[in-house]
């Protein structure tokens, strides 16, 4: 049933499912993060182009190497995620032109990595992935991995950072300063820059009222 939410090709979702995936504990790249971006990524190509197969490989196979968000190896989480499926389609017989499309995509989808998308397939995987940073799912995930790492809400002394640099590892409403509400400026399709504002126009809102029950 799983690989159905994966249409037009299911057969090639129940191949790559298995390898998406490493056995860790993180609500914010499971499942259903992939089941979310695949279906971003189909709002996207449906007005935007792009082959399909590519960007569903590229899509189920962009968080298929697990590294913590505090591991100092993040930024290297995508292209080792690139390295991987690029292995495991050349064990599947792939062209090595969809497969370098594939690993390109994957290694370019990360904020973090600040690598340039030069394809269309990889400009449409980081709008995706992008997407489900901003609006209400971007709120749930960010507090939802500042809860897993142990991160406050917020400052109590200085919630506004007016005195003191903006430090995410420990409070978790900076890290919409030093990274979500920047995200929608850098959206690379029609569609995805589109979809980005209305998000963005979420996540502002949620920050504003938050900030206003805290004490202003």
């Amino acid at each position: 049933m799983t690989a159905h939410a994966f249409a037009p090709l299911p057969d090639l979702a129940n191949t790559l499912l298995p390898h998406a995936l490493e056995p860790v504990d993180d609500g914010a790249h499971d499942l259903s993060h992939l089941q979310r971006v695949w279906a971003n990524v189909r709002r996207i190509a449906r007005e935007d182009g792009g082959d399909l197969q590519v960007l569903l490989a590229a899509t189920l196979l962009h968080d298929c190497v697990a590294v913590e968000k505090s591991s100092p190896l993040r930024t290297q989480a995508s292209r080792l995620s690139a390295e991987k499926a690029s292995a495991l389609l050349h064990q599947l017989g792939w062209p090595e032109a969809k497969i370098a499309a594939v690993a390109h995509a994957i290694e370019a989808h990360s904020f973090s990595a600040a690598i340039q998308a030069d394809t269309l397939e990889a400009k449409i995987l980081q709008d995706a992935d992008r997407l489900d940073a901003l609006g209400a799912l971007g709120v749930a995930r960010t507090f939802y991995v500042g809860g897993r790492l142990n991160r406050a809400f917020y400052d109590p002394h200085d919630p506004h950072a007016e005195h003191r640099g903006y430090d995410d590892l420990n409070f978790t409403l900076d890290h919409f300063h030093t990274k979500l509400l920047h995200l929608a400026e850098g959206f690379q399709t029609l569609t995805g820059a589109r979809l980005a504002q209305v998000r963005h126009a979420r996540l502002k809102r949620f920050m504003d009222e938050f900030i206003d029950e805290i004490g202003g």
